[in-house]
């Protein structure tokens, strides 16, 4: 594989940050220690959309495999151009014993959702350690990811670990935008090399009660598809002084209200019916109660409803759309001549974009709203949980909170994985990090995941690759 290493290296790739001084740091082995500094430094680059620094810190964790004793011409990174923003790809290649099996992906994205530094109450793009926990743009989503899968192969690869297979690294540069460096991935990369499943670091991963108590850890094994909807009114608009009885900001603003008004037909699938009868045993009260009703029965329309209240769980029970976005209107004096909202939609698995369309077509029945679909939406299929990936995983968990519930689950946001799904690749995602709800900052402000978790979670990739593709 060429090697692509471009100029845009500076002096930045090659700091190296020790730790913040703490009562504990001589308790950090060498890879907790290694993991810190990678950590540190990633999250430094302002690998959002427009600031150009996704290229700058694929380099940065090229230099740092090859120094690990990758070979030059198995480590790439190819720079793209995502829209006019420049972005870039990164692949390493960790060669196996030959046997001739097909080899398996790992996945995590590079770039994150801008932070504005003046919303914040830390500088987002400085990773800040206090009252327990890192704080910094892009701790969970996703460079944590890239920094435990990063820190593992250099691992592996210094303590001489042959797997039974190839492994690929296959970061992208521009998931949470138009995954342009995503599809390259699942299409050209994956079919060249013949990945028969991936393993992302995206999603997946443990829930903690507000007492930082354990309660199950989840495997995702299915996602939603993503579809943007633009509605738009139009109108010969006119003088303010002189209403007319059509308006385009009243008319889109009535075909809003039918939109909140629609609920969409309650779907299950054997994934979801497996993930609530699990997670019904765990969770006490009128919502476990619910869980098993549901799980048993999805026509029971009282639990499906007591759960479709629940903002953590109504996504898991079908379709959903929300209003996100409004513009409308050109001057204060002035009839709207047209107004638009951004409908964001997340499409159970098997049921057709076309489909959610014509349902809101029919809800709103107006046919003075125009309806346009933004970008290409990727529906993808569920993918099964290997046994020897559930037995990995069971492992690692257990060995930090024995006997703990694993269950395979569907997400309703997207990641990486659905265009390897589509491309006919199995893939799961299984962080190894735990959290609050109170704790999930993704996208939002003061992102953060606690320093115990951080540090538990680096012997997880460990743990789960050995088991995987060890040599038996």
């Amino acid at each position: 594989m060429k090697k692509l290493i471009t100029t845009a290296l500076t002096s930045a790739l090659f700091m190296s940050v020790a730790p913040q001084a703490m009562a504990d740091d001589h308790q950090l082995n060498e890879h907790q220690q290694r993991a810190r500094e990678i950590y540190e430094e990633i999250i430094g680059y302002r690998t959002a959309r427009g600031h150009n620094m996704v290229p700058t810190m694929a380099n940065s964790l090229a230099k740092r495999l090859i120094d690990a004793g990758f070979a030059s011409d198995d480590v790439q990174v190819v720079e793209m151009d995502a829209n006019g923003d420049p972005t870039a790809l990164l692949i390493a290649r960790y060669p196996g014993n030959g046997s001739g099996k097909k080899p398996i992906a790992l996945l995590g994205h590079m770039d994150v959702v801008d932070a504005l530094p003046e919303d914040w109450e830390r500088a987002p793009f400085t990773l800040i350690e206090e009252d327990g926990y890192f704080f910094g743009r892009g701790t969970t989503d996703n460079k944590a990811g890239i920094t435990m899968l990063t820190n593992t192969f250099i691992r592996l690869k210094q303590e001489g670990f042959v797997p039974d297979r190839d492994m690929y690294i296959m970061f992208s540069g521009d998931e949470e935008t138009g995954m342009i460096t995503t599809q390259a991935l699942a299409g050209k990369y994956a079919k060249e090399y013949g990945i028969e499943f991936a393993l992302n670091s995206d999603a997946g991963g443990g829930g903690l009660d507000e007492n930082n108590q354990a309660v199950g850890y989840g495997i995702q094994a299915a996602e939603k598809t993503f579809v943007t909807f633009e509605l738009t009114a139009t109108n010969p608009g006119g003088h303010s002084s002189r209403p007319r009885a059509d308006n385009a900001i009243y008319d889109l603003a009535d075909a809003l209200k039918a939109v909140q008004a629609y609920k969409f037909p309650v779907r299950s699938s054997e994934l979801t019916r497996s993930y609530f009868a699990t997670m019904g045993q765990q969770t006490p009260g009128e919502t476990g109660e619910a869980m098993r009703a549901f799980a048993k029965n999805p026509e029971d329309k009282k639990a499906a409803d007591f759960l479709r209240s629940k903002p953590e769980y109504v996504g898991t029970l079908g379709t959903t759309c929300v209003a996100t976005m409004l513009r409308g209107g050109h001057a204060e004096n002035a009839l709207p001549q047209s107004a638009t909202a951004t409908v964001n939609c997340r499409v159970f698995p098997g049921i057709s974009i076309e489909s959610v369309q014509q349902k809101l077509q029919t809800a709103v029945n107006s046919p003075d709203i125009q309806f346009k679909i933004m970008g290409d939406p990727t529906s993808s299929p569920e993918s099964e949980v290997r046994p020897e990936i559930l037995a990995a995983v069971t492992k690692s968990i257990h060995g930090r909170y024995p006997g703990l519930t694993i269950y395979p689950y569907m997400t309703s946001g997207g990641t990486d994985g659905k265009h390897f799904r589509r491309n006919g690749i199995p893939t799961v995602a299984l962080s190894g990090l735990f959290s609050k709800p109170s704790d999930m900052f993704a996208h939002g402000l003061n992102e953060r995941v606690q320093v115990k978790q951080f540090y538990d979670a680096v012997d997880h990739w460990y743990i789960v690759l050995k088991e995987i593709v060890g040599s038996k």
